[in-house]
């Protein structure tokens, strides 16, 4: 048994057990990111077999197609006939400063609108690298952050052991299980084909971790409803993210949208959230009063770079993350760069958002004890990566895509037709199916069906 999966079931308190993995080779990295690719998707269809085994005292075999995963880690979805929209804007990405390296995360307008306020306006990569250079990184890092903007400095991994985030990030868990109030006695399907039919999941996450756990909830049969703010939109992931759900808007500043919220929350079996540590705190849904207005409710959440230490509430996503904890620097050396060099996929987002669901389905299991509250991070992710992977990964590369990796069934997605990959993990008797295809954000109404 691999390390790292032996790890992510201790974290999960899955009994040891073997994981039938199919397929060979690797994505080329300094990281065993195949390994992880197939170890998290894994652990979630073992933690799907424990609740099945609770409900029907049958524990379902569960095998992962090792190359599937990798390439479900970059995307799933193969359009036909169309292209979804750039995944990056135009002046996100690496800057060389005059001491070192800074990326800068600018997808979001308001993201990209506080560069520009620290930089100056920049409509192209060559203006705003000149600007960039004469910055030290720390400082640049510095000033756009404390602007409410998202950037990360690169640090090699020794450096971030002895930042002080670093070590924070060292002390907790990969999954940090809270106690929570006893769960509330919900009926759903608990079928083998459709074990999770009937569960209400109330999805507050956005690009990409989060997403990855409600679409495989919702391929367990969950009813997941999503809620984004009005001004929210990731145009370039929603085709391969919305899969199986449907996606409403809510404006939790407005009185009457906050009272829908509250009765959507009501209602929901399951919370998905991944608002930095304070953030619905600061609407006014701590953690005790999302318990008061839903006893029982289960939640997982998730943030950037920990829940303890000074960058506990601090904005980061998953490529922000490998440049700070030495991912993005011990790739430029293993690849003898001249730039940072960060994983094939984006596999922080992808591994911590299969934790998720597992960590999601630990807890809805009868037998479970351990609380029904679970925090994860991309940078404890990181950690995890990193303790397990050795310098030069890529000694035998994946079989190239073919047009036999592709389902037979043509997706309909609201900007065309589509294929999604051949699902990687196989649980006996519990296929992995999604009732709608996706689409756009705010397509639905807030309401359970």
């Amino acid at each position: 048994m691999h390390p790292l999966l032996t790890s992510i079931q201790a974290a999960l308190h899955l009994p040891p057990s073997e994981l039938h993995e199919q397929g060979e080779g690797a994505l080329p990295s300094a990281f065993a990111v195949s390994d992880l690719a197939s170890a998290s998707i894994g652990a979630a269809g073992q933690a799907l077999a424990e609740l099945l085994y609770h409900h029907t005292g049958r524990r379902p075999t569960v095998s992962v197609d090792r190359r599937l995963a990798s390439f479900w880690f970059a995307s799933s979805l193969r359009p036909q006939g169309w292209s979804p929209p750039a995944l990056w804007d135009p002046i996100a990405g690496d800057y060389a400063t005059c001491d070192g390296w800074i990326r800068l995360h600018t997808n979001a307008p308001h993201h990209r609108a506080v560069a520009e306020q620290v930089l100056g306006p920049a409509s192209e990569r060559s203006a705003m690298a000149a600007r960039v250079a004469s910055w030290k990184a720390h400082e640049l890092e510095q000033a756009i952050v404390e602007h409410g903007g998202c950037a990360a400095q690169m640090r090699s991994w020794q450096q971030w052991q002895v930042h002080p985030q670093g070590q924070a990030v060292n002390s907790e868990p990969l999954v940090h299980w809270l106690p929570g109030h006893e769960p509330r006695k919900k009926s759903w399907s608990r079928s083998s084909e459709r074990p999770l039919a009937g569960l209400k999941v109330l999805d507050l996450t956005r690009v990409l971790a989060g997403p990855v756990a409600s679409r495989l909830l919702a391929g367990l049969g969950a009813d997941v409803l999503r809620i984004d703010p009005p001004w929210w939109n990731e145009p370039a992931v929603e085709p391969e993210m919305t899969l199986g759900k449907r996606c409403a808007r809510l404006d939790l500043h407005v009185l009457e949208d906050r009272a829908l919220f509250e009765s959507l929350l009501a209602q929901a079996d399951l919370l998905l959230h991944g608002y930095r540590g304070d953030a619905l705190d600061g609407l006014g849904y701590d953690s005790e009063q999302r318990q008061r207005l839903s006893p029982g409710l289960i939640e997982v959440s998730l943030n950037a770079y920990g829940w303890s230490g000074p960058w506990r509430n601090r904005r980061g996503f998953d490529s922000l993350v490998q440049m700070s904890c030495g991912i993005a620097e011990a790739g430029m050396a293993w690849k003898a760069a001249e730039q940072p060099t960060p994983l094939p996929v984006q596999a922080l987002d992808h591994a911590t958002g299969y934790l998720m669901a597992a960590s999601a389905l630990r807890a809805l299991d009868p037998s479970w004890q351990q609380g029904g509250q679970a925090r994860l991070s991309l940078a404890r992710t990181a950690r995890l990566l990193i303790d397990h992977s050795s310098q030069g990964q890529a000694s035998t590369g994946l079989r190239p895509e073919g047009p036999e990796d592709q389902g037979l069934v043509q997706e309909q997605t609201a900007w065309g037709p589509a294929h999604r990959l051949q699902v990687p993990l196989n649980i006996s008797g519990t296929p992995l199916q999604w009732d709608c295809p996706a689409g756009p954000l705010g397509a639905h109404r807030a309401r359970w069906w």
